[in-house]
């Protein structure tokens, strides 16, 4: 009689660690946002002014230009342009001097090459 009793709860105690590492996981991709920006026509409407170097080296972020929502990442350089503002989490607005930006960006050839050369403007993108 004892024995089953132990059976019944330690099945109680896997199902409970079940239902919350499930609820973990699920918690953990409801987090993970793709770094979606879309670009505006006017500075005034932007959250972070950008501006384009020509070499990697001196750039604060190197974005590679992802072709689908899905495959973006979240503030790892890997953008996705959206088609409309309200679908992006930051607007972004070039322009055509280094010192009136507020971000140094690269674009990079290939996804492994993307990121963050400094951490120190990170936040701008957050």
């Amino acid at each position: 009689m004892e024995t089953s009793k132990n059976k019944i709860s330690a099945k109680r105690i896997n199902i409970k660690v079940l239902i919350f590492s499930i609820f973990l996981i699920a918690s953990a991709f409801n987090t993970i946002r793709a770094q979606k920006v879309y670009s505006v026509n006017y500075a005034n409407q932007a959250d972070v002014l950008v501006f384009v170097v020509k070499y990697a080296n001196q750039a604060d972020l190197k974005v590679f230009r992802v072709e689908y929502e899905n495959q973006a990442g979240e503030n790892d350089g890997k953008w996705f342009f959206t088609e409309y503002s309200n679908q992006a989490e930051k607007k972004i607005y070039f322009v055509e001097y280094e010192n009136q930006a507020d971000l140094k960006i690269y674009f990079v050839k290939y996804e492994n090459q993307a990121g963050w050369r400094s951490n120190s403007k990170k936040s701008l993108m957050y």
